[in-house]
């Protein structure tokens, strides 16, 4: 749509988000024999060895796959494949000259943060590299719509929480959480959308993404003792719960308790985006809580019930972490929201 001298600047940016959205072929229908389980194999990212170089278990996602099936609760032919998020995809979020900037390889590479990616040439870089990520936020973008026909859907993948509109980081280099939602907004027809961040690390790219937009209620249960100390964000937090290095699981299970009995009675979501990051894993290098496997089923299990009691479609993104167990210990909590019927992989087929 041509912009008219008539409208203001912000109503011009909001019609283009708007119709970028709705001629976006993210959103496309999914035969009832599928579940909302979204993966592709094209999420694994394999450079190569030099992925070895960052702690990410950057082929985990396709082991959380691989357990669910040889587990037998789910299906190889039932799983949905995304598409590659495009470039009109992502400027309903990112600007122009932050997608520019991905064109330089010693660019991604702070964002990666693996150092020896500024040697390659980009082209190299977009598809190793940044090609699973779009496929990944693809499949973000999409859980949404699977959430609101089937009420729960997992995109195992994305999570990329410390990207922001204008700046990456942290092995985020697009904002998946937040694109996710401004699809939601104009295709899903919802107005009030909860983040609830249980990743060990604060999620400062949605953040400052939502940071005036009252549509959008920001649960971050994190620790502040690690990246990204992003003092900025922590000011957007609706509800913030800061679990120290250390904490252990009953400490946690509990505070989780808490902080959902609040959000209930704060907010009352159509919508709830669940970033279960795996790095609060007891061993993990990086999130330093001491939570158990069981912990972490336990976790999700509380989250999953949250939502199914107040009718809210839920999205799962497998966001960080960064230990070899990380992809079991995801599996083994799918398979016990299967056995709660809180998910139901067998409804369709």
């Amino acid at each position: 749509m041509s912009s008219s001298s008539s409208t203001s600047p912000t109503g011009d940016a909001v019609t283009l988000r708007r119709n970028r959205i709705l001629s976006s072929k993210l959103y496309f229908d999914v035969p009832l024999s599928k579940v909302p389980l979204i993966y592709s194999s094209a999420y694994d990212i394999s450079f190569l060895g030099i992925e070895k170089l960052h702690p990410f278990d950057s082929s985990k996602w396709g082991r959380v796959c691989r357990f669910l099936i040889v587990e037998g609760v789910l299906d190889k032919n039932g799983i949905v494949e995304p598409l590659e998020a495009s470039k009109d995809d992502l400027l309903v979020v990112h600007s122009e000259s932050y997608l520019s900037s991905l064109k330089s390889s010693p660019n991604v590479a702070m964002i990666i943060e693996v150092p020896p990616v500024a040697l390659f040439p980009n082209c190299l870089v977009q598809q190793k590299v940044l090609f699973p990520f779009r496929k990944q936020v693809g499949g973000t973008i999409l859980a949404a719509k699977l959430a609101k026909e089937q009420g729960w859907a997992i995109n195992v993948g994305g999570g990329f929480h410390h990207c922001s509109s204008e700046k990456g980081g942290g092995f985020c280099a697009y904002a998946d959480i937040s694109l996710c939602i401004h699809y939601a907004f104009v295709r899903l027809n919802v107005s009030r959308v909860m983040i609830i961040d249980l990743d060990a690390h604060q999620g400062n790219g949605h953040e400052m993404d939502f940071s005036n937009d009252s549509r959008v209620y920001i649960l971050d249960m994190y620790n502040p003792g690690i990246y990204p100390f992003d003092y900025e964000a922590r000011r957007y937090i609706d509800q913030k719960v800061e679990v120290v290095s250390g904490t252990t699981t009953n400490e946690y299970l509990r505070k989780l308790d808490e902080a959902l009995e609040l959000a209930g009675q704060k907010f009352d979501p159509e919508l709830v985006v669940y970033n279960a990051g795996t790095d609060i894993l007891d061993g993990d290098p990086l999130g330093r809580l001491k939570i158990s496997p069981d912990g972490i089923t336990a976790r999700d299990e509380k989250v999953f019930m949250f939502a199914r009691e107040r009718n809210a479609p839920l999205v799962m993104l497998t966001s960080g972490g960064y230990t070899k167990t990380s992809a079991r210990v995801i599996a083994d909590s799918i398979v016990n929201l299967s056995k709660k019927c809180l998910i139901d992989f067998h409804r369709s087929r």
